[in-house]
């Protein structure tokens, strides 16, 4: 039985793709704090919607998916109904391990990943890191819930904060420099629909090839880009204008943030 406590945007995600993977609903366990919500969870997936400590007492996976400032409170709840062989999975951005164990009061086995919102079409991206107490299995079981709805790999919690601010955070990143890409299109002429579908064609396409080939990036973009053609012409104003600087900084503060909300 797995439980999943707190479904907002990403606990749903999950949620919906342990159910596409071909996990029964029937042996999922849901909470939310609305009586609506509940009721929708229950019509949208066929899953049981308790308690928290319901939840925490029959579960053998419970997964913490509330928002950071929360986790305190909800840890605090289930403490009491969570024995040392449970698997506790949080996927709260900011959150140790160590946060988790400390509440616990048991050598309880936890593992910190950080997903994504792509998990929703089946292309995560989740990082994992184990906590004091657990082991190989317990990150492979982790790893089972989540290679159905995209890619795992295994990092040290040192690195999560990174990782949040780099894939966690990622596709707003993307979406938003289609939003831009779009409104380029529209100030040259281009119908929204058309450049929307261009730029998001064409993104997808780049995406894939970037995967699949195997080749570094900057090869990939030093084949499109001929010597006094358009393509350079762009990067030029790009770098003009310190876009690279500015992603720097940009996921250098997510990467902070993530530390803020892990220190309260």
């Amino acid at each position: 039985m797995i439980a999943i406590l707190g479904t907002g945007k990403m606990g749903e995600a999950l949620l919906s793709g342990l159910v596409r993977a071909g996990l029964p609903p029937n042996e999922i366990m849901a909470t939310a704090r609305r009586e609506d919500r509940a009721a929708a969870l229950r019509e949208s997936y066929g899953v049981r919607v308790v308690s928290n400590a319901e939840a925490a007492k029959a579960a053998e996976t419970i997964i913490l998916a509330v928002k950071p400032q929360d986790m305190g409170t909800l840890l605090a709840e289930i403490a009491p109904y969570v024995p040392a062989d449970r698997l506790v999975i949080t996927v709260a951005a900011g959150i140790t391990t160590a946060f988790v164990e400390s509440r616990l009061g048991e050598a309880v086995p936890v593992v910190r990943v950080m997903s994504n919102t792509p998990v929703l079409v089946d292309e995560a991206m989740s990082v994992i890191s184990p906590g004091a107490h657990a082991g190989e299995r317990h990150l492979e079981r982790t790893e089972a819930l989540l290679k159905p709805v995209g890619k795992v790999l295994r990092i040290p919690e040192s690195q999560q904060d990174a990782a949040t601010a780099l894939s966690g955070s990622g596709p707003a990143y993307f979406f938003y420099l289609v939003e831009a890409m779009v409104d380029a299109g529209i100030l040259l002429g281009m119908p929204r629909a058309a450049a929307l579908d261009m730029v998001t064609q064409s993104i997808v396409g780049a995406a894939i090839m970037l995967r699949d080939s195997g080749e570094h990036p900057v090869i990939l973009r030093e084949a499109v880009t001929s010597p006094g053609g358009t393509t350079i012409a762009a990067i030029a104003e790009l770098e003009r204008h310190k876009v690279r600087a500015a992603f720097l900084d940009a996921i250098e503060a997510a990467r902070d943030r993530s530390r803020q909300l892990a220190s309260g």
